[in-house]
């Protein structure tokens, strides 16, 4: 009887800010790829595009790579501490990004040529600390995930909880692009930015991600009841055979994919096309910020179904990218923040819907699907190479939003559930 009056406000409010944490180290790995341009691959020939947004790649690797282990983390050691493994490895990210400018001041930029591009030793410390950093979201993520969609919270659905953390991510994400380009390397012009701005403002995030994961150790962060499996039942099914979910990775592989390579990759095409470096990051900011309103706005909507709210999303965002493309107008793609802001939380509560007992594996294998968000903004970075612009490179993000398309009329619907649930119709 006490499971049923558990009160999971307080432990609500606490994902919320763990998922403004998530958005905020999210983008401000990817802003770091036009200064690190400058910075590390001035020499880097015809790879520049490639290599920059490797650092991407390298980041969101680490769903893929780690999804896995963040789901097995869940059902062995439950959700609070998953959460606080993954806190601590995320402050490891932030030191090997201190160490990465460290050894480009102290070594004077000593470097390594690789099919013609010089890049400096440097470079591969920061993909590094990428790919930790990805790591410790990867954590975070599959734990608040399933937990915004399992704790009730009276008068809220799961996907209203889902895009009421959305938005708190999205404040986030907004703000990083500024914290990048004015705190991080205090308003330089590209040309001037040193790597050496790292030291401070990393220095500082350590301290509070420090102080965050004392206080969560602290907290009252109940498990919930039929969303993992016992530590040592086997499950009789792989978690695989539900349609729904493995096509949700898939609907989650090129969400990602299209929703980072246009918030990472924005600026690189409008730099490229002649726009001030300010102005591109201006872009970035405001797409971001576009999500931020589609998620207050949307945090209002959960009377309507996820699959329709996914359906007329993906619908408009095609549009805008289609036109951005013939047009030759990045400003454009800044409107697409507003489409995408809701279609994780829809994603997600469909992929794991009446998954059970399975939930938690369930999670881990969608922030597999998180890979999308390395992989398509990387194939696009190589094909601006290859064309020598990044005008018709926006075909991947349009393939990537025809597919949301059709999870939301066919690829939803669930056909299979675990077995352990009442016999309810399934719908």
């Amino acid at each position: 009887m006490s499971k049923t009056k558990q009160n999971y406000l307080g432990p609500f409010i606490t994902m919320v800010i763990l998922m403004a944490l998530v958005g905020f180290i999210t983008v401000v790995n990817q802003q770091f790829q036009l200064p690190l341009k400058s910075a590390f691959l001035s020499k880097a020939g015809d790879l520049q595009n490639t290599l920059t947004t490797l650092i991407t790649f390298s980041f969101f690797l680490a769903y893929l790579v780690m999804g896995n282990v963040g789901a097995k983390s869940i059902d062995s050691v439950g959700y609070r501490n998953s959460l606080v493994r993954g806190l601590i490895i995320l402050i490891v990210a932030f030191g090997i990004f201190e160490l990465s400018a460290y050894q480009f001041s102290a070594s004077g930029g000593s470097s390594m040529v690789i099919a013609g591009a010089t890049i400096p030793h440097a470079y591969f410390i920061f993909l590094l600390g990428s790919f930790v950093a990805g790591t410790a979201l990867t954590f975070l993520q599959a734990a608040i995930n399933p937990y915004l969609v399992a704790c009730k919270v009276p008068g809220t659905s799961g996907v209203q909880r889902q895009t009421i953390a959305g938005a708190g991510n999205s404040t986030m994400t907004t703000l990083a692009p500024f914290f990048v380009a004015y705190v991080i390397f205090q308003g330089q012009s590209v040309e001037d930015m040193r790597v050496d701005s790292l030291y401070l403002p990393f220095g500082i995030l350590i301290v509070v991600v420090a102080i965050l994961t004392i206080i969560l150790k602290k907290l009252d962060l109940p498990d919930i009841a039929g969303s993992t499996a016992n530590k040592d039942e086997k499950l009789p099914k792989s978690v695989w055979k539900f349609s729904h979910l493995a096509l949700g990775v898939l609907a989650i592989f090129f969400y990602v994919g299209v929703e980072v390579a246009v918030g990472a990759n924005i600026n690189l095409f409008a730099e490229d096309i002649g726009y001030q470096a300010t102005t591109a990051a201006q872009m970035a900011s405001m797409y971001w910020g576009g999500m931020l309103i589609g998620r207050l706005a949307g945090s209002f909507v959960s009377k309507i179904p996820a699959n329709t709210q996914l359906l007329v999303t993906s619908i408009a965002a095609t549009i805008l990218v289609i036109a951005s493309m013939v047009l030759k107008n990045p400003w454009l793609l800044v409107g697409v923040g507003l489409f995408h802001s809701i279609m994780w939380p829809a994603i997600f509560a469909l992929a794991i819907e009446r998954l059970g007992r399975y939930t938690s594996k369930g999670s881990g294998a969608l922030m597999m699907g998180v890979v999308g968000g390395a992989i398509l903004p990387f194939v696009q970075g190589i094909t601006a190479d290859a064309v020598g612009g990044w005008e018709l490179t926006w075909i991947i993000v349009v393939v990537g939003e025809l597919f949301l398309l059709y999870y939301a009329l066919v690829g939803h619907k669930v056909k299979e559930r675990d077995d352990i649930l009442e016999k309810t119709p399934i719908v």
